[in-house]
């Protein structure tokens, strides 16, 4: 059996105050991760699973982040050096998202498929990446040139998922890949 997959849950955004506390970006809907005495794996943001465990002392909202004191960091000094951290958890302790949801890590390496393209069409690419902008969701594609692709994940823009295929069908608007498909 291999290494447990890590997940990304959040970021350390900042310390806050003098007591060690740290500004979290939660990426999570469940707060769960943060409950008193959970264990997550703080680590740099390219290597979810390479870092260090540190147990949640306590945990409060601010200001739409969380604030989260953690076992063994007890000052601003100590917070600091955390800045800029991923928070990540196991893929085991992912509370499982709703019906009609997907997580973000399953996205990625699906085949992109046109909605207009005929069937049997070659497929158009691969989502590369997630990125999260604080509300619009953007996926990463690359297409069958190479070229690099933005796209808005919004729900009219995606009729179609299908995890167990391992396919995503897209509408994109009007011109939108012929934005990024220009040499």
């Amino acid at each position: 059996m291999g290494p447990e997959k890590y997940i990304i849950v959040g970021d350390v955004a900042r310390p806050h105050g003098i007591r060690g506390e740290l500004c979290i970006d939660s990426h999570a809907d469940s707060p769960s991760y943060f409950d008193r005495g959970a264990e997550v794996l703080l680590c740099p943001p390219g290597s979810p699973g390479r870092g260090r465990v540190y147990t949640v002392r306590a945990a409060r909202v601010h200001k739409e982040r969380l604030l989260v004191s953690f076992e063994g960091v007890p000052d601003r000094n100590a917070a600091e050096l955390l800045r800029g951290l991923a928070v990540c958890v196991p893929a085991s302790r992912l509370v499982p998202p709703d019906p009609d949801e997907v997580f973000l890590h399953q996205l990625l390496g699906l085949r992109v498929r046109l909605a207009q393209a005929a069937p049997g069409s070659p497929d158009f690419g691969v989502i590369e990446d997630v990125r999260d902008s604080g509300g619009a969701e953007l996926w990463v594609i690359r297409d069958a040139a190479g070229h690099e692709i933005l796209f808005p994940a919004a729900d009219e823009l995606v009729p179609d998922i299908d995890l167990e295929a391992g396919f995503v069908v897209i509408d994109p608007p009007p011109g939108l890949l012929e934005l990024y498909q220009t040499d």
